[in-house]
């Protein structure tokens, strides 16, 4: 490694003939410099112009000696012109009037050197930081070196740090950074002892360029090497991770931060709210804040308002305004941010007539008014509940305030009329967009083609595909998992494979919610072998498996009579952190139900009562009409006794009826008297297939007793 003593030793051995003892260590360096490059003189430097000249080597010599020397001596000047106030500033810099490509890069480092010795490691800095301005000198390693190294030697240890710091985060700029990184390593053998500043700069580089992987190595070993990281090393690493979508990592790095006492800032307890709130961990993140909050954590309008957003997009809007509420205490007046957040949840919810009131105060407010996102929020809402006249009256009334629509507006109302059938409305609406300098995205396309799918009309809707790829869009996953999931409603599986394939070639990743689509197709034909390949393929790619994957593994599983393969997967669920809900209850009891396994069906069923699911009807009827046909009325009836009155009575009525239709007329009266104990309103439909089955298996004795019962009106 090049140091200062090192260039001033190389410098005196190359010329003996001098005598060093009359010269100062500055006029030293200049007089033996040795220089391969071109040679200027004065008047070349404040010319700004570089002509080459070759005279001889004795002036050539004193010409170099002179350059630097004026170098030094502009910089001295431009430096002590410069106010107090800019000399203290942690990064110095100067203006001079030099042609930088008139300097070599032997040059540059000697003027660095030299200031570094005569003038101070200040004004060497600032010559530094204009020399890096210029990509001749910014991407010259040796130069970043002498400087720290003439610092160090100035026991100024901190500006030595800076120019490290400064070299790690240019030399990543070009793809070598690691290179930067082991070079400040190896400065410590030169005298630099690695700090946690060290530690920072690099880990917080590594995480801007996704190198997380480097970056936790270099985080154990800077730790190794005795450097104590402090809450801002952890606090990189967790924003690193956050950045990347990686939550498991994030959490592990937060709550190892809690764990130490470390509060995040502001900024960063926004980035953490919104990725964890994006990504569905509202809850955790939630946690968070009020651990961050007992840490010192001083909330701002903005954490406040990511919080709002994250509770309204994940429905807890009463949550929402409580947060509110605690805003406002804490001294926080909410800006139009936080009302959109409010507006665009309870549009979500469906509750677009409190989003409308929300919505005047907004406008009726003398501190601010609604927003364009706020108009697309009710607009989208007004879409959502096919309120399309009330749609359009916002957009003219947002247009008359001066507010242009944006693609997500227009894409809002060609969803909506989409979806209502209008599509003439929505094509219209498309030009529209065009005419005033609006360009349709793969969104617009996306609400428009899922629309024309849903309604029967798939050839228009690849049409209108085609149209958009001459326009240079590119097809996202949302694109292929609607004509997949079109092309498996058709039950054309075969098609739905070729879409499939299509997808990978074109370079998009398929999500969860494309593999769902083709298992469960493949599951309604009993075709589990490419379903499990599947399901296989999904969790290798790192995806994970939701509660509609199971259910379909599931579903799939028992429609093939293969129960004890449902278990399994019934059963490999917490794996994933799936929960199963009365879908996925229903289609295993149906399964066992099948395969005479009544016992374990009906422990199924309980469990699912008591986790506080409701059964559905198929579910409801097909466990008691299981029992009934093994003459075991008596369970059938305690099974269906949990019931809520409403639900025991409309299961009842259907139960009758199935039975009249098996000609099981005997263990269908006793049900319709039970009914009767409970509701004296006969259902008529239920009446007349319990009569008919009597008349036709010769049972009149039933029919006379329950008529008699029904006209005294006894219950």
């Amino acid at each position: 490694m090049l140091s200062f003593f090192t260039l001033k030793f190389h410098a005196l051995k190359a010329k003996p003939s001098l005598n060093p003892v009359s010269y100062t260590p500055l006029k030293i360096l200049c007089y033996y410099y040795n220089s391969t490059d071109n040679n200027v003189d004065d008047n070349n430097i404040k010319n700004g112009c570089n002509t080459p000249i070759s005279p001889p080597p004795q002036k050539q010599h004193l010409q170099q000696q002179s350059l630097v020397r004026s170098i030094c001596s502009l910089v001295c000047e431009s430096y002590s012109q410069q106010t107090p106030h800019v000399r203290l500033l942690q990064s110095p810099s100067i203006n001079l009037s030099v042609n930088p490509d008139s300097l070599t890069h032997e040059q540059a480092i000697t003027v660095v050197a030299s200031l570094a010795s005569e003038a101070g490691s200040m004004v060497a800095l600032s010559f530094f930081n204009w020399a890096i301005g210029f990509p001749k000198f910014r991407y010259f390693m040796r130069f970043y070196i002498v400087c720290a190294t003439s610092f160090i030697g100035n026991e100024n240890f901190e500006r030595a740090h800076e120019v490290m710091d400064c070299m790690v985060r240019v030399f990543a700029e070009i793809g070598k950074f690691q290179e930067a990184v082991n070079m400040v390593i190896e400065m410590e053998n030169h005298g630099l002892v690695l700090t946690v500043r060290t530690l920072n700069c690099v880990t917080g580089v590594a995480g801007e360029m996704g190198l997380v992987d480097y970056a936790e190595n270099m985080f154990d070993e800077m730790r190794v090497r005795g450097v104590c990281p402090d809450s801002v090393s952890y606090k990189l690493m967790a924003i690193a991770y956050c950045r990347m979508g990686r939550i498991s990592d994030t959490d592990r790095w937060l709550k190892d931060m809690v764990r130490r006492g470390f509060v995040v800032d502001n900024a960063t307890c926004t980035l953490m709210i919104s990725t964890f709130c994006e990504k569905g961990f509202a809850s955790r993140v939630f946690w968070y804040f009020d651990k961050w909050v007992e840490l010192g954590l001083k909330p701002n309008l903005i954490n406040f308002t990511s919080l709002i957003n994250g509770l309204c997009k994940r429905g807890s809007i009463k949550q929402a305004f409580e947060m509110l509420e605690e805003m406002v205490k804490k001294g926080w007046k909410p800006n139009v941010y936080t009302h959109t957040a409010l507006i665009d949840g309870l549009c979500k919810k469906g509750w677009t007539e409190k989003a409308f009131r929300l919505f005047l105060k907004l406008v009726r407010s003398d501190d601010y008014k609604p927003n364009v996102h706020t108009y697309t929020s009710m607009i989208h809402g007004y879409c959502k509940e096919d309120k399309l006249n009330r749609a359009e009256m916002l957009l003219s009334r947002m247009k008359e305030q001066g507010l242009v629509p944006n693609t997500k507006t227009y894409t809002c109302l060609i969803d909506g009329h989409s979806k209502a059938g209008n599509f003439e409305k929505a094509y219209e609406l498309m030009d529209l967009m065009g005419k005033e300098g609006f360009s349709a995205n793969i969104f617009t396309y996306n609400a428009f083609i899922d629309s024309l799918c849903k309604k029967g009309r798939f050839l228009e809707a690849c049409k209108l595909l085609k149209k958009g790829f001459r326009l240079g869009l590119q097809a996202d996953t949302v694109t292929y998992t609607i004509l997949i999931s079109e092309l498996c409603r058709r039950a054309d599986t075969r098609e739905a494979l070729v879409f499939f394939s299509k997808m990978f070639k074109a370079g998009v990743q398929p999500d969860m919610h494309t593999y769902n689509t083709l298992i469960a197709a493949f599951s309604r034909q009993r075709r589990m072998e490419e379903s499990e390949k599947l399901f296989a393929e999904a969790v290798g790619l790192g995806l994970v498996p939701t509660k509609e994957t199971y259910t379909s593994m599931i579903c799939g599983y028992c429609r093939d009579r293969n129960v004890s393969l449902a278990l399994k997967f019934f059963n490999r669920m917490s794996d994933h952190g799936c929960t199963p809900d009365s879908l996925t209850y229903g289609a295993l009891i149906s399964g066992l139900c099948k395969e005479s396994k009544l016992d374990e069906a009906c422990l199924l069923y309980e469990a699912m009562v008591d986790k506080g699911l409701s059964p559905c009807e198929v579910t409801r009827l097909t466990l008691a009409y299981e029992y009934c046909k093994q003459d075991d009325s008596a369970t059938a009836m305690v099974i269906l006794e949990r019931l809520d009155k409403k639900l025991w009575i409309r299961t009842v009525n259907t139960l009758i009826r199935k039975l009249c239709s098996e000609r099981k007329v005997g263990m269908a009266v006793l049900f319709f008297h039970k009914l009767l104990d409970k509701d004296q309103n006969v259902d008529r439909v239920t009446l007349t297939a319990f009569t008919t089955a009597c008349y036709e298996s010769n049972k009149y004795a039933l029919v006379s007793d329950l008529s008699e019962r029904i006209s005294k009106g006894i219950g």
